[in-house]
């Protein structure tokens, strides 16, 4: 425990660094690929989300998933690529390679389904190279390019404000 309290530490202290750095400037592209990073501790609808998502217009086969868990259970089996805690090193490294190739993907939509702030979760969405990163009003407002007010719980109202505001952008 008191392990991950450093970590923490440090990873926020690389967040903050990362962020700071971090040019803020938008794509104007049309989104055609879309990836999804969700906080599975909280928000367990997944598939969904994913489903919401493909009956506004948008490829099934375009959208990629990264899940977070604070815990992984012996047992347990995640559908999605998925990341903890412990694959990140205190330098901000990650050691799994399905992680590294999500966040090197330039995706034209980022959707940042979260709003706790995690410094993991800040990590990964600061490392992205996505064109457009949309998220929650909860969660650090230098992450995402577009914020949306609403709860996690509710899925459908944050997918038709997304769209909305996508249509209104000229994106879709």
């Amino acid at each position: 425990m008191f392990y991950n309290i450093i970590k923490n530490f440090f990873l926020k202290k690389n967040v903050i660094k990362r962020l700071t750095y971090q040019t803020s400037l938008a794509s104007n592209e049309k989104v055609v690929t879309v990836g999804i990073l969700v906080d599975e501790t909280y928000f367990n609808e997944t598939s969904q989300l994913v489903e919401r998502i493909v009956s506004q217009g948008i490829v099934q086969n375009n959208i990629s998933i990264l899940v977070y868990k604070d815990k992984i259970k012996a047992k347990e089996v995640v559908k999605e690529p998925f990341l903890s805690l412990k694959n990140i090193s205190i330098s901000g490294e990650i050691d799994k390679k399905e992680v590294n190739d999500f966040i090197d993907t330039s995706f034209d939509l980022l959707i940042n389904y979260y709003d706790v702030n995690k410094s993991a979760l800040l990590l990964l969405s600061a490392k992205s190279k996505s064109k457009f990163k949309v998220g929650f009003d909860t969660v650090d407002k230098r992450v995402n390019h577009f914020i949306i007010k609403t709860v996690v719980e509710d899925f459908n109202e944050f997918v038709l404000e997304l769209f909305k505001y996508l249509k209104i952008l000229n994106k879709i």
